[in-house]
């Protein structure tokens, strides 16, 4: 198996899918027998705990302020697969959130997350477009950032514009992941491209853990080459992953 390390899957735009495909990545290392922690960065949408069953308390919120510790916040997601997938979502009122991204919490946040590295093989880190405290300190503690963009000109625009800002804050491994791709697009250059699912999530449940024959295929290319990582997967009707490099 490949070294532990922690991956920051960031949106170069909002709407871009980068909480989807941090489920979706994290199953997919689950599914080859790896300890995966995802946790969420994306204080503002909180769209993580949209994939969580059951209560939230404490968050990831509560992690940054020092309100509570990284474990006490993790949610093993029971996701059938042959690896674990534990998750830790944002979920707080205005008051809380406003105080998880003061500059102290979020250095306290990017230690927390940091350290989850000594209890997962991979830790990966849904994170928004660069510009508050708490996504700097995800993309400046990560070991590289998996930058998602949609397959749109809006995306193309957005691409150079979000690697100048991680340049400038120090972030030296930047991998593109073009999301929800039909064919043609305008985004060039991309390291790794996923197509638009065959189906959408049911309930809290990431649609990798019950791999499709494209979708699926695609997003476990995507983390051969951003994680590089070498998987041991099998899909239906396919020959490989080598379809989707």
């Amino acid at each position: 198996m490949d070294g532990k390390e922690m991956l920051a899957v960031a949106g170069a735009v909002g709407g871009a899918g980068a909480t989807r495909l941090a489920v979706e990545f994290g199953a997919t290392l689950a599914r080859d027998g790896r300890a995966v922690a995802v946790i969420d960065a994306a204080f503002g949408t909180q769209g993580l705990a949209g994939y969580v069953p059951g209560t939230i308390r404490p968050d990831a919120t509560a992690v940054a302020t020092g309100e509570a510790g990284l474990e006490a916040a993790l949610i093993d997601h029971p996701v059938d697969t042959a690896g674990r997938l534990a998750v830790c979502p944002a979920y707080a009122p205005f008051e809380r959130l406003a105080r998880a991204k003061a500059p102290d919490a979020a250095e306290r946040f990017g230690a927390a997350i940091r350290d989850a590295t000594a209890a997962f093989d991979h830790v990966l880190v849904d994170t928004p477009p660069v510009a508050a405290n708490q996504a700097v300190a995800a993309v400046s503690a990560a070991d590289r950032v998996a930058l998602v963009v949609p397959a749109t000109r809006r995306g193309a625009d957005a691409l150079p514009r979000m690697r100048d800002r991680l340049d400038d804050v120090g972030v030296g491994e930047v991998r593109s992941v073009v999301n929800r791709a039909g064919g043609d697009h305008p985004v060039e250059h991309a390291d790794a491209v996923i197509p638009v699912a065959d189906a959408t999530p049911t309930g809290a449940g990431p649609t990798c853990a019950d791999p499709d024959d494209s979708f699926a295929p695609a997003v476990a290319a995507a983390v051969e080459t951003v994680v590089d990582a070498s998987l041991d997967l099998s899909f239906p009707e396919t020959e490989g992953l080598s379809g989707y490099l």
